[in-house]
């Protein structure tokens, strides 16, 4: 995938649910969060706009890391 940033928040932006939250971006394109919905068993987006802090607080994340599910997710959200 072309320039696909993958992020994640390491001082702990998960659900209440124990699951991590992504953010993504593709070149300049917008940001997208990503979380893990219980009711609907699926991975949901939302577009977002993120401050400059909470940029800085983001970290880069390995795709090793992101579960299987959210990468097919995204390979159909980015398709190129």
């Amino acid at each position: 995938m072309t320039e696909l940033r993958v992020y994640i928040n390491p001082l702990g932006a998960g659900t209440p649910a124990g699951r991590a939250v992504f953010y993504t971006r593709r070149a300049a394109g917008p940001y997208y969060r990503w979380h893990y919905e219980e009711e609907a068993g699926a991975w949901r987006a939302a577009r977002v706009g993120l401050s400059s802090q909470t940029l800085r607080a983001l970290g880069v994340s390995n795709w090793q890391t992101v579960p299987a599910a959210l990468q097919a997710k995204l390979l159909k959200h980015y398709l190129e």
